[in-house]
């Protein structure tokens, strides 16, 4: 299976500070682990190119791209969680533009699937506004740019740790978006109770499954094999996107779930069985993990499923 991988140095100029779990060493780790394994010449190299300025206001509205487009060069911070550098804008839309490039790949027939080894991450930024280390909602775009491009579905399964309220917010009143979220509650940013399921033409198309501190592999297996890949299969996506967050490991400093790393692999392996029965193509996002070893072990889990 021919996986692709976006990257590009420029995520390492995202300064968040010294003492910012979301910092350029999770990156590093990350490629420094892969290096060292067999497939990973075998990987196909996309290298992004920005995310045009126009297709922002595809999920973000028109204030939140002002906002975005003013800290071109400076350092300042949107909110107590979520600063950025002189690069931050540029490496903003090539983390946002990643997911684009991706499914041109795939819609190409030059990669099978892929993964953006991106920051910064993108889950929690909403229509309106960055927050939670996020600047542009990246998932969020991509699947904006993939109803644009005549795909009619898309699902958007989000495991990091915690709930992606931006992504939520963005299509909660849309049919064509499944958005699905299991995450550490109650627990930052507040939201992903089970009573949250869209509004509108929404309703029912949005699936939250709030997990209590200390769940581990058992608990989340039991969702994805009666809850999750149930959903996907009765939602028959063309597109399955992942927010692919590792901070539900058992040894991340942030939160308080147990998951081993090899959850990270069979998490995988459940979806790629079912996106191969509906014939529905892959994209994952690197959100939050901050461990560094346990973020640099559970993405090649993740890769190493994913590659085939």
């Amino acid at each position: 299976m021919k996986l692709g991988y976006a990257y590009d140095d420029t995520f390492l100029l995202h300064d968040t500070g010294t003492f910012h779990p979301e910092s350029p060493q999770r990156l590093e780790s990350i490629l420094n682990r892969l290096h060292k394994t067999s497939y990973f010449k075998d990987m196909h190299w996309v290298k992004p190119n920005k995310l045009p300025f126009e297709l922002i206001e595809s999920v973000h509205n028109h204030s939140h791209r002002e906002r975005f487009s003013v800290i071109q060069g400076k350092r300042g911070s949107f909110d107590g969680d979520t600063p950025y550098s002189e690069s931050s804008f540029d490496a903003a839309l090539l983390a946002a533009g990643s997911g684009v490039d991706l499914v041109n790949k795939i819609r190409a027939n030059e990669i099978e699937s892929g993964i953006a080894l991106v920051r910064p991450p993108g889950h929690h930024a909403e229509t309106g506004r960055s927050m939670g280390f996020c600047l542009l909602n990246n998932i969020a775009i991509t699947a904006g740019y993939l109803l644009t491009q005549g795909i009619e579905k898309v699902y958007i399964l989000d495991w990091d740790v915690h709930h992606g309220n931006g992504t939520q917010e963005i299509f909660y009143h849309s049919d064509k978006v499944f958005f699905t979220s299991l995450h550490q509650y109650p627990y930052y940013p507040g939201t992903g109770s089970v009573h949250e399921r869209g509004e509108g033409k929404g309703e029912n198309f949005t699936l939250n499954i709030p997990l209590p501190m200390g769940s581990g592999d058992k608990e989340y297996f039991h969702y994805f094999q009666e809850t999750v890949i149930p959903s996907m299969l009765d939602f028959q996506p063309e597109y399955v996107l992942i927010s692919a967050g590792f901070d539900g490991h058992r040894r991340d400093p942030l939160a308080g779930m147990n998951l081993s790393t090899n959850a990270f692999a069979e998490f995988t392996r459940l979806i790629l069985s079912a996106t191969k029965q509906i014939g529905a193509k892959t994209v994952s996002f690197l959100e939050g993990g901050y461990d560094l070893d346990a973020l640099a072990e559970s993405v090649e889990a993740h890769i190493a499923v994913l590659a085939g």
